[in-house]
């Protein structure tokens, strides 16, 4: 019997993303039958497949509720990865708090919700959020004396609409640096790659559903695996969490610079990642095939 697997997409992205053949490839190589399904699609009989991954449902932000139910229905009929309750806590990135409480290097952050009033940063860059948001949209990045009243018109219209909002000081070091993004699959380092910057002061609105991002692949320094490794071993330890290291069938983690130099987390994400598995050269490939061993692992 063949063993079906639908990675799950948005409609605005039916085939999936570039890495979606990539990986639907390699599946093939090991007799596994994958192809794209749309989340939002009640045509889709989820049943039928034998284990259903999450990839490109970049759309969940304005309707996580939806999602996390949906996800939720899912699961009742199959398995799914990462899981719903994962997906639940990794949508809210007050997730972040909870690390940070751990005693983990999280980027300084202050969490505002509904009701409370935003106060402008006395000095320095600093980016305005919201806690439930991807592919940076409703995301900008200010600097404190010079654009004051815009961040406050921005964090009080997030507010007023009763969504959370998150104050973060931007790192310079983003701006030469970039972010390292290091992939996990099955609780195994990948690869690497390094994001350039995609936050410019004052920006206009991000069209369509993600800012297209520069990467390249990139060797992670010792440092930046050890904080991504403790990162992941905390999670089976902090309150709240729904998972271990060992759980999650991929994860990222996006580590930046801090003013010390030292990497700190800005996102662990769990949910709908882009995993860089097209490149110039053979970590695309090598990438692909260990992801597609993670999920022939999980299938078992």
């Amino acid at each position: 019997m063949t063993t079906r697997i639908a990675l799950a997409t948005a409609a605005e992205f039916p085939d999936l993303d570039e890495d979606g053949s990539v990986l639907i490839d390699a599946l093939a190589r090991r007799g596994i039958h994958a192809g794209p399904a749309v989340w939002t699609d009640e045509d889709v009989d989820w049943s039928a497949y034998d284990l259903v991954v999450v990839r490109a449902t970049w759309d969940y932000a304005p309707r996580r509720d939806e999602f996390v139910a949906w996800a939720q229905r899912v699961e009742r009929m199959t398995r799914l990865a990462n899981s719903a309750a994962v997906l639940a806590w990794n949508t809210d990135k007050t997730y972040l708090q909870a690390l940070h409480e751990a005693g983990l290097p999280v980027v300084e952050t202050q969490w505002l919700a509904p009701g409370d009033s935003f106060a402008v940063p006395a000095h320095g860059e600093y980016v305005v959020k919201p806690t439930v948001s991807a592919g940076s949209k409703d995301t900008n990045r200010y600097l404190a004396g010079e654009h004051d009243e815009l961040a406050a018109a921005h964090a009080g219209s997030l507010l007023a609409a009763g969504r959370a909002v998150m104050v973060q000081p931007y790192l310079t070091a983003v701006d030469t640096a970039g972010e390292t993004a290091l992939l996990y699959f099955a609780g195994e380092l990948s690869h690497a790659v390094r994001k350039g910057p995609l936050l410019t002061p004052a920006m206009a609105p991000v069209p369509g559903a993600y800012k297209q991002e520069e990467i390249v692949a990139r060797e992670p320094s010792a440092g930046e695996v050890a904080v991504a490794g403790a990162v992941l071993d905390a999670m089976s330890a902090v309150p709240g969490s729904p998972a271990g290291r060992a759980d999650l069938l991929y994860a990222r983690v996006d580590l930046v610079p801090g003013d010390d130099g030292e990497p700190v987390l800005l996102e662990l994400e769990l949910t709908e990642p882009s995993m860089f598995l097209v490149d110039d050269g053979a970590q695309g490939v090598a990438a692909a095939d260990r992801f597609t061993a993670a999920i022939a692992q999980a299938l078992t």
